[in-house]
């Protein structure tokens, strides 16, 4: 793939050309238009294909490394990373399953917090006409938190709490709601055909999350147990806890190949899911 072939900068975009340049590069690598080693193209190239000094370029690429999507290499320039069990960014791989014309995304964790942050920019962009896609599918697995619960769970005396529980609830509802309301507000404007969320909870205690996009790509991340401090009822609760923002992710996707130990995982993950989906999981209301 040469610079040519890159798609063009949105000139409504208000972001400097250094991060626009970084993002189009990212969804090429993400949607492995450039494959895992494969060279990308000079920073001579790129700056003339955009029209912009080689500094912007350095920049856009420095943002490459940062997500560690590529590595430079003295003298050869700019690679893809050829190893795909490392930790990634969710959103970008987000945005460029937005790209789809059908687009599903199953997740189970605790919250969807992460996840309400996470689409918002795509959602966005369809409003603004900058995406046209055809559905939207989004199912969430949370936890059961009208059941007695390990985590979250009080520190003194140990043990459940129901108090707990509904803060943790509460916060579920929130980004819930929020993306219920934001999802099928597409289909009411009539700007996707079919936009529909789903949610289901079971009982469970949830230290992992898990990410399924357009059931060919996999996120799956730990949460660590912490403890933390809490308002409960006005008082200060400690309590333990899961750390779910900013967890490493590792990223599994199909490659065709079914040895193909990401293609394993892949599978196994969509599998898993449909069968807690499909069995022990109920209706959750917001």
């Amino acid at each position: 793939m040469e610079a040519r072939d890159l798609d063009d900068l949105e000139p409504d975009d208000a972001r400097p050309a250094s991060q626009q340049i970084a993002n189009v590069l990212r969804a090429a690598i993400l949607t492995r238009r450039f494959a895992p080693g494969e060279r990308l193209p000079s920073q001579n190239d790129l700056a003339e294909r955009y029209g912009v000094a080689r500094e912007t370029i350095k920049s856009a690429l420095r943002i490459l490394r940062d997500d560690r999507l590529i590595i430079s290499r003295q003298g050869s320039g700019a690679f893809v990373r050829a190893q795909t069990d490392r930790p990634v960014g969710l959103r970008p791989h987000i945005e460029a399953a937005f790209e789809q014309p059908h687009i599903t995304i199953d997740f189970a964790g605790f919250s969807s917090e992460t996840l309400h942050t996470a689409i918002q920019e795509p959602l966005d962009k369809i409003r603004a006409g900058r995406l046209t896609p055809e559905s939207i599918a989004i199912r969430i697995l949370l936890p059961d938190l009208t059941q007695p619960a390990v985590i979250p769970s009080r520190v003194e005396p140990a043990g459940d709490d129901p108090a707990v529980r509904e803060r943790a609830a509460r916060i579920a509802r929130r980004h819930t709601e929020a993306i219920i309301e934001s999802v099928g507000e597409l289909a009411t404007l009539g700007l996707v055909r079919n936009a529909t969320t789903e949610i289901r909870a079971y009982g469970t205690t949830v230290l992992s999350k898990l990410y399924i996009l357009n059931r060919d790509e996999v996120f799956f991340g730990f949460y660590p147990v912490v403890r933390n401090t809490v308002s409960v009822d006005k008082q200060a609760v400690p309590i333990f806890d899961v750390l779910g923002k900013d967890v490493p992710l590792f990223h599994y996707a199909l490659s065709g190949d079914d040895g193909d130990a990401g293609d394993q995982f892949v599978q196994q993950s969509r599998a898993w899911f449909d069968s807690v989906w499909d069995t022990i999981a109920h209706e959750y209301t917001p």
